[in-house]
């Protein structure tokens, strides 16, 4: 660039700008594309500010549950204990659930459906979890009133709630009250609750609108025992909005279905990475060492990528 220009080069920046501007990134780009252009980019987007806010929730439940797993490790390892929102769906290995504890420090937001935490896992976590103000254990079938108790009485800041349920997982369970009581003695500040397809009776749920006063947004969708007359709720409760129970199924259109085939891909997240890539210990040099470590990376680009560009189709650098 010439002399004296009021422009400066992409890679002079601030290695902690660069990784605010990668945060707006999707995962894809910044672990496959950004740390090939140049190695001031390499280094940061290796750094904590791209990795605050993790959002894999759709890509976890499209892949072999062990991947997920060495995948989020990678991710949390990266957001170097900055940790502010994290999705996923599925975790099944007991270790994952310690190590997410043991970074959220910073952790605001933590959705974790169809995940394998049990109330075991849940006591001897929770109490590092005090920051999480909103947490979604929907479709978690290892978990009861038990484990939520546990975690309403360390997560003293949660004012979100999600606790939906499958209804071919509810049907004749033995204490369908247990996990309304839970909520309703350890949670009081909630504002926000999804407790669908729960075989709850009326009288939990008024234990819980009597217990949570600040409560504006409530699920029953498929609660099909509650009987909650609108004139009640508008006189006593005439913040609170209730969405069903009876309303249109959802599980008709399918949208909460249980992921069991691993193997579909969806267009729009045509890639993968290969097992050698989880291994996240290489310096920022090695993706130009010229004894050929890019063997650590592995795109496979399905029917419907166009690569006329180059062998990967990457964008030109900036």
């Amino acid at each position: 660039m010439a002399e004296g220009s009021d422009f400066r080069h992409w890679d002079e920046l601030i290695p902690d700008a660069l990784g605010l501007i990668f945060s707006k990134l999707s995962l894809q780009e910044k672990l496959t594309v950004i740390p090939m252009v140049c190695k001031s980019w390499a280094k940061a987007v290796m750094g904590p500010y791209c990795w605050q806010e993790l959002d894999i929730e759709e890509w976890s439940s499209r892949r072999q549950l062990d991947d997920v797993d060495r995948m989020l490790q990678i991710l949390i390892n990266r957001s170097g204990g900055s940790l502010r929102k994290l999705c996923v769906s599925g975790l099944h290995n007991t270790s994952i659930f310690f190590s997410i504890a043991d970074h959220a420090g910073s952790l605001r937001t933590l959705r974790l459906p169809r995940s394998n935490i049990s109330d075991g896992v849940a006591e001897q976590i929770a109490g590092r979890l005090c920051a999480v103000t909103f947490l979604d254990l929907s479709y978690c079938d290892e978990i009861s009133a038990c484990g939520l108790e546990f975690i309403g009485k360390n997560c003293k800041a949660l004012v979100g709630m999600c606790r939906n349920l499958h209804p071919l997982h509810t049907a004749g369970m033995l204490a369908p009250d247990d996990e309304a009581r839970a909520i309703a003695a350890t949670m009081p500040k909630l504002n926000h609750l999804e407790m669908a397809y729960h075989t709850l009776s009326t009288k939990s749920l008024m234990t819980i609108l009597s217990s949570c006063p600040d409560l504006e947004f409530l699920d029953l969708r498929g609660c099909w025992d509650i009987r909650l007359e609108d004139k009640l709720v508008a006189e006593k409760f005439p913040k609170l909005r209730v969405l069903g129970p009876l309303v249109r199924d959802v599980y008709e259109r399918n949208e909460w279905d249980e992921c069991s085939d691993y193997s579909y891909v969806s267009d729009d997240l045509a890639w993968d990475l290969s097992a050698d890539y989880f291994d996240d210990g290489c310096s920022y040099d090695d993706p130009w060492d010229d004894e050929g470590r890019l063997e650590g990376l592995e795109l496979r680009f399905y029917e419907g990528i166009d690569d006329d560009n180059g062998a990967f189709g990457w964008p030109p650098s900036p």
